[in-house]
């Protein structure tokens, strides 16, 4: 027998028991004739002492014991003389009368401590040494434990759990692929499911009424922070229901994760606010709302009140009131002047206005505008004495917007409000059917072809799609989209006028989607459908920065797995087999 006890088991009540344990050495203390060694396993940390003046070979033994050994050792419970309050087996040791060696350790390249001193490169090297540390396999736990409320509050509402194929067929309308070559069909290639829409479309077809799954999938994409080549989905299907009966299923599923995870209670009723509202308050349709700070517009109040021509010619002037921030500095604003200035954000310029506590006011175009104009903008922006006005414009309203959102999150950011243990949870519905995609030149369906247009706008199909709403709603947790999903069109009619609208022949929509419209033939119910991002989900959950800390084995920000040395080239052998020749680009 390996082990009688984990080594977080062990308490006072066990004194005098003859145990066995085993795990990997954390750290050795040698103290005269006395050494102790923290033994640690998945469970925690128990202390071992060797005594010379007991067993001196023993002793011996235990002196050459190095950092991450995997041993085994007998002995007997014993109350600590000065127990540790951090610990939970704090109160005891076991006196060692017996040890095995199991696996010897070469010297760890970092810590395996909470505080590592490990950067992030060469923990994923070194993932599996990065797991034994507590903080990251605590995560991962907390992740398990999350799959299996989630499994049983499914069953409970009479979802079945089905396997959908990870080899399909290439679906281009929406993120890149990744695709597999086929042996067997040479020159023909599988892909990887960017997520199983359309076959869980089909097992509602089949009258599999309730369908979910955990499921892989996979999207060609730049990476970022919340963003991975292959995440995992809980992926649901129902039948015969509405909008309202997903959202209220959904949001109890919610309401039972967060009070079971956290202990938090979520509003009996979460709120719902449209696309539209979503975009003009916060620039967002993934708004935080932890904290204040909405948006103001001040057409009114600055266009053609002055003689500042950036504010004349804007087709959007709009701004945050950040209380108690009158005291910024010059460069503490030339800092957010060049914040708003980056390329990924993309604004030409800030302008301030600072109300001070002594009431004089301030600003970087005081000198375009009569003083009663910025009283006008303090009311106007509901400022009190000691608060920060900042004002971006733009040519665009919406565009201007996402940049006004940058700029606000980054002020939540600079004065704390964004805390990690507080969680504002709501609805976005009305999403709009399509977004415009410079790149393709062309309307793209905002979320995936299949999603049922707002029967009040079906009308505007043929000559006004960009108006159409879509029946789609996403789940939102402290600025991150948590899960979203939609009605699915179930009419094959209606379907071929999605795919026209869209820009597809008839034989193009065929040939990629045919199998689909087709089982719509076949008496297609009313059906509609969410997805939850696990990774996202869990990661507020154990409040990361990244989901990559609750990903057992994830990729870098280049989507390398640098421990597996993937992506890497293949064998000629295997190029040969799949008949393919690889002809890189010359940079």
């Amino acid at each position: 027998m390996y082990r009688t006890h984990t080594c977080g088991e062990l308490r006072l009540s066990d004194s005098g028991k003859e145990v066995t344990l085993a795990g990997w050495v954390q750290r050795t203390r040698k103290m005269g004739g006395m050494t102790f060694v923290d033994l640690r396993d998945r469970y925690g940390i128990t202390q071992l002492v060797f005594n010379e003046a007991i067993d001196a070979e023993l002793f011996e033994q235990a002196n050459h014991l190095g950092r991450e050994y995997c041993i085994r050792v007998k002995g007997t419970v014993n109350e600590r003389s000065n127990k540790n309050k951090n610990l939970p087996t704090g109160d005891i040791e076991l006196v060692v009368s017996f040890l095995n060696v199991l696996s010897e350790s070469v010297t760890p390249p970092f810590t395996i401590e909470d505080n590592t001193d490990g950067g992030d490169d060469l923990r994923m090297k070194y993932r599996y040494l990065d797991l034994r540390r507590s903080c990251v396999r605590k995560n991962l736990e907390l992740r398990h434990r999350m799959t299996i409320l989630i499994r049983n509050f499914l069953d409970a509402h009479n979802f079945i759990e089905v396997e959908t194929p990870i080899l399909i067929g290439s679906t281009p309308e929406g993120a890149r692929d990744f695709v597999v070559p086929s042996r067997m069909n040479p020159g023909q290639f599988y892909a990887l499911p960017q997520s199983p829409q359309t076959l869980k479309q089909l097992l509602m077809i089949a009258g599999f009424d309730r369908y979910f799954q955990i499921a892989k999938c996979f999207r060609d994409e730049d990476l970022r922070a919340d963003r991975q080549p292959e995440f995992t989905q809980i992926d649901c299907e129902m039948s015969f229901v509405e909008q309202d009966d997903v959202i209220n299923l959904f949001e109890d599923m919610a309401r039972h994760l967060f009070k079971e995870i956290r202990g938090v209670e979520l509003p009996a009723k979460l709120q719902q606010m449209t696309w539209a509202e979503a975009m003009r308050r916060f620039g967002s349709d993934k708004p935080d709302l932890r904290f204040g700070m909405e948006f103001i517009e001040a057409m009114d109040v600055l266009k053609g009140t002055g003689t500042f021509s950036v504010f004349d010619n804007a087709e959007y002037i709009g701004g945050i009131c950040v209380p108690g921030c009158a005291n910024y500095t010059r460069k503490q604003l030339d800092q957010l002047t060049d914040f708003v200035k980056k390329p990924q954000i993309g604004a030409k310029g800030l302008v301030y206005v600072k109300y001070d506590e002594d009431g004089t006011i301030k600003s970087s175009i005081d000198k375009f505008y009569a003083p009663e104009v910025f009283l006008k903008l303090k009311e106007k922006m509901g400022a009190k004495n000691g608060d920060l006005v900042l004002i971006l414009s733009g040519d665009n309203a919406n565009r201007t917007r996402v940049q006004l959102c940058s700029l606000r999150l980054e002020m939540g950011d600079r004065l704390g409000l964004r805390d990690k243990n507080k969680f504002e949870c709501l609805w976005i519905i009305d999403f709009p059917l399509f977004e415009w995609s410079d790149e393709e030149q062309r309307l793209m369906s905002t979320h995936h072809p299949f999603t049922m247009p707002n029967p009040d706008d079906v009308s505007l199909l043929d000559e006004h799609p960009e108006k159409v709403r879509a029946k789609a709603y996403d789940f939102v947790c402290n600025g991150i989209e948590v899960g979203g999903g939609s009605l699915r069109i179930h009419d094959s009619k209606l379907q071929e006028k999605m795919f026209q609208v869209l820009g597809f022949t008839q034989e193009k929509a065929m040939a990629q989607f045919g199998f689909l419209t087709n089982a719509f033939k076949y008496g297609a119910p009313p059906h509609a459908g969410l997805a939850f991002g696990l990774d996202r989900f869990v990661s507020i959950m154990a409040g990361l920065d990244s989901i990559r800390d609750c990903i057992a084995f994830p990729k870098n920000n280049s989507g390398r797995d640098v421990m597996l040395d993937a992506p890497s080239e293949l064998d000629p052998k295997q190029l040969d087999e799949l008949q393919l020749k690889i002809d890189l680009k010359k940079e």
